[in-house]
Order: structure tokens, then C-alpha cells, then sequence
């Protein structure tokens, strides 16, 4: 297996070459050269066996310079001491799948357990010997999962940038506590989409990235963006759709840098029983108006919601999925790519826009919506939901008013524990306390145990103060480096 830029860099590199660059030369993203197939026995195999063993098969299928010893190393290094993937059924039509039992409380543990063992795994393949150094921008989830799976790794060193004001205290507070010696995290005087932005700049720096190699460093990145830490995700949803034996089985995501329900479409490709990808959005809803439209408009006001880890206006692995459905025209994504970052828009053609409306239907929730939404489940099923799988629980409520949906999976993203400011005021608790008494008063309410990684998080050393504008990134990345 074979990966290519989907911006046009004609040198393919394989599955460890693409997990150690992070990001192509031309800023393109790696995305495999085919979508390999389930086979019927493959079907049997998974619904019989558990998650580790799956996660093993398909990682054989896409990682396939690693040896079966390489893959199963990395698997039961991550996948041993937390549920991966959980189902919750909340009625008889909708499942809850819960990602968010790992050490940070959050999907993205599901990938960033396991991301560190791929990297070094990769470096030991294709004999790096400089030391990686991880460059992540984060809305939130991704920073703190990326710290705690890298921390002390042997050959890395990893540099967090999140939004200053972006952010739940929580999750702030997750972040700047992180111990590690080769850990280092930055607030930034902007949003996710200038940290983001800013991070793909500076792996497409020439002159910084032949300084750091001068000094035996080479970038890469933890973000989505980053094909091992996309991959992990697809594993979840073959898993669950198969055990759930249903003919097709449609899926409810929570939905910001599109990366999650993405990994659904690469799923669903491979043969998984799913549907339709119901693609649930917050106020920033620029995704909701492309699905509809076939517009990409990132001009538009940018809101600082209940649910910070979506508040995003420009979705990274939208790229991905152009490059699949329009057959890897890097061409066009090219061109569509540069429109967006030159004319901040672009239109895609009327082939793709019919292929995007046979894969997903478009939702999006205000806050308003989004506290509504925790109460009803609340109220209904004794469920606490978190503000991200709010949007989503809000999206299942609007799509099956409109279709009939047999079975219904609502990917559920965080613990409700990591906003307690959305969730609270949801449930009427009284807001103007700080956030950690909130979480007590939660506890309190519900009688649902606040995760043990969130217990006394308040009282932990901060530990990391940098701050900077976002004309400074690039400063003060490289004298951390």
C-alpha cells in the first residue's frame, strides 16, 4: 500500500514514510492509493473476535510495511488498560457509541494511544535517525490526548498550540498540567483555524525545516491530518456497525476538522454495513451550507460555542474526501485548495456535489439547541451527554423526523465532565461558580461519577505559561525547538 499527496506530489511513500512526514511537500494530505475490501470471512472474523484483533486486521491491511509483530506491539501497547469503543443502547432505535473511556476523556485517545507507537515503529522501519519533533494545533480534545500519548516517548518531542480563549477551563487546565520532560504547550491570542493554519505553514517551511534537520529534528504532526491518526478511527466503526448485525446502520457525527466521520466514509467503503453519515454541526456550520450547497465559504463570523472542539471554519480532511469521490483528481483538489485559501471559497463540481448527497445528510445545532438537547436526553433516558454528542443527539432527533432510519448509531465524543459549564446550565444548575464546583454539583445531581482523569484536575501544577499572537507562532515554535 501506497500513499499519495491529494494536492498532486507525484512521489508515492509508504504507510511509515506518511506517518513520520505528517503533512505532504505541496501541503497536501496522504491518503492511500486504493480502499481495500472486507471479505465475507473477514465480516465473520470481526463479529466473532474482539476489538484488539480487529484493529490488528485492518491496520494489516493499510499499514503494510509493518510486520504482524510491528502491528500487534502497537495494539496491545495502546488498547490495554481503557474500553476502546463501547455501544450504550439508549431505545430501541439509537446506540450511543461511547469514545471517550481513554486517559483524557476524549475520542481522540482512541488514535493518540496509539499514534507514538506507530510513529516510533515508522522510524524504526525506515531507519530515522533524527528525532521527531510533533507540532499539534488543537480546538481542544486533540492537544491534551497528543501530550498525554507522547509524553516521555523516547525520540520526540511534542508542541501543543491552543486558542486562549477557544477552550473549556477543563480542558485548558488538562493541557497546561501536562507532565513530560520533551512536552511543551502554547495559547494563542486567536482561534483553532490560525493555529491550524499556522502549524501547516511551518511543516511547509523549507528554510525552518532545513535548520531543524541541521540539528538531527524533523517535524510532523498529530492532527488528522496525519494518516496514523486518522486510521485508528475507521477501526470503531467496522467494529460497531457489524456487531450491531444490521443490514445498514446509519451514523450520527459530531462534526469539526471532519476527520471522524470521514474515517466513517473510509469504513463504510470497505464494506461496513453503514448508511447514511449524518453530519452534525455547530453555529460555525460552514460544513452543513457545503453539503447542502457545494459551496465552501469560510467568509462568515466565527462563534465561540458550547462546543469549542468544532468551532473550526476550515475542515482539513474535507480535502480527503474530494480526492476519493472525485477518483484522485489532485488537479482539481489543488485548484479547490488554493481558491479556498486565496478566495476563502470554493464551488466543486456538480458530479461531486451528487456523490456528496448520496453519502450525507447536513445538521447543525445553535447553543440553544445544544442545551435542549442534553435536557431531553437527560430527561428521557437518565443519559448525560456532553455538548459535542448534544449537537449530534439534536441532529438523530431532526433526520429521523424527516427519514425512516431503522437503526441509528450517535457518536458520542466526550464526557459530559469536560464542559460542565454547557451541561450544567442545561440542567439548571447555578453557572456562575467555577468550573470545578460545577462538576461537583453535576455529581451530585446525576449520581454518573466524575472519570478519575477530571478528579482534583483543579489542584495540579500548571506547568506550562507560554502564551503569544498569531503573527508569533512561528517565533515561538522555533525557540522551543
Amino acid at each position: 500500500m501506497f500513499y499519495s499527496s491529494t494536492r498532486g506530489d507525484n512521489n508515492k511513500v509508504s504507510s511509515a514514510e506518511a506517518i513520520i512526514k505528517g503533512l505532504a511537500p505541496d501541503k497536501g494530505l496522504f491518503t492511500p492509493d486504493n480502499i481495500p475490501i472486507l471479505s465475507a470471512e473477514e465480516k465473520t472474523f470481526i463479529k466473532t473476535t474482539s476489538y484488539k484483533e480487529v484493529a490488528k486486521l485492518i491496520f494489516s491491511k493499510f499499514l503494510t510495511d509493518f510486520s504482524d509483530k510491528d502491528i500487534s506491539t502497537c495494539v496491545d501497547s495502546a488498547y490495554n488498560n481503557f474500553d476502546v469503543a463501547p455501544l450504550h443502547q439508549l431505545d430501541e432505535q439509537a446506540q450511543i457509541l461511547e469514545l471517550w473511556h481513554g486517559p483524557t476523556c476524549a475520542f481522540k485517545d482512541v488514535a493518540l494511544q496509539i499514534l507514538p507507537y506507530f510513529l516510533t515503529t515508522a522510524m524504526s522501519i525506515t531507519g530515522e535517525k533524527n528525532d521527531i519533533a510533533i507540532l499539534v494545533a488543537t480546538s481542544g480534545d486533540t492537544g491534551k490526548a497528543a501530550l498525554e500519548g507522547f509524553k516521555d516517548v523516547a525520540g520526540t518531542k511534542i508542541i501543543v498550540l491552543y486558542p486562549s480563549e477557544g477552550v473549556s477551563a477543563v480542558q485548558k487546565q488538562q493541557m497546561v498540567t501536562q507532565e513530560g520532560d520533551n512536552v511543551s504547550v502554547i495559547s494563542i491570542n486567536g482561534n483553532f483555524d490560525d493555529a491550524q493554519t499556522a502549524a501547516k505553514n511551518i511543516f511547509t517551511d523549507n528554510v525552518l525545516n532545513a535548520t531543524l534537520l541541521a540539528k538531527g529534528i524533523k517535524l510532523s504532526s498529530a492532527n488528522s491530518i496525519n494518516w496514523g491518526r486518522l486510521l485508528p478511527q475507521i477501526v470503531y466503526y467496522i467494529k460497531s456497525s457489524i456487531d450491531l448485525d444490521e443490514s445498514t446502520i446509519d451514523y450520527v457525527v459530531p462534526t469539526g476538522n471532519f476527520g471522524n466521520i470521514l474515517a466513517a466514509y473510509f469504513a463504510k467503503q470497505m464494506g461496513a454495513p453503514i448508511g447514511k453519515l449524518i453530519c452534525a454541526s455547530n453555529s460555525n456550520n460552514v460544513l452543513t451550507d457545503f453539503i447542502k450547497t457545494g459551496i465552501y465559504d469560510r467568509r462568515r463570523e466565527f462563534f465561540k460555542t458550547l462546543s469549542p472542539s468544532m468551532d473550526i471554519l476550515i475542515s482539513s480532511n474535507l480535502e480527503r474526501l474530494l480526492f476519493e469521490l472525485s477518483g484522485h483528481d489532485a488537479p482539481l483538489i489543488s485548484q479547490l485548495m488554493a481558491d479556498l485559501e486565496e478566495l476563502e471559497v470554493y464551488t466543486i463540481p456538480d458530479d461531486l456535489k451528487n456523490k456528496l448527497d448520496d453519502l450525507f445528510y447536513p445538521s447543525c445545532a445553535d447553543d440553544l439547541q445544544t442545551k435542549h438537547a442534553i435536557k431531553d436526553c437527560y430527561d428521557k433516558f437518565g443519559y448525560l451527554l456532553d455538548t459535542h454528542t448534544a449537537v449530534a443527539y439534536d441532529a438523530y432527533q431532526k433526520y429521523t423526523k424527516e427519514h425512516d432510519s431503522k437503526k441509528i448509531v450517535i457518536v458520542s465524543t466526550a464526557s459530559p465532565y469536560k464542559f460542565p459549564i454547557g451541561v450544567g446550565d442545561a440542567l439548571g444548575l447555578d453557572i456562575t461558580k467555577n468550573e470545578y464546583d460545577i462538576l461537583k454539583d453535576l455529581e451530585n445531581l446525576t449520581h454518573i461519577a466524575i472519570p478519575k482523569p477530571l478528579v482534583d484536575l483543579e489542584s495540579k501544577e500548571v506547568l506550562h505559561s507560554i502564551s503569544c499572537r498569531k503573527e508569533e507562532i512561528l517565533q515561538a515554535v522555533t525557540e522551543l525547538l
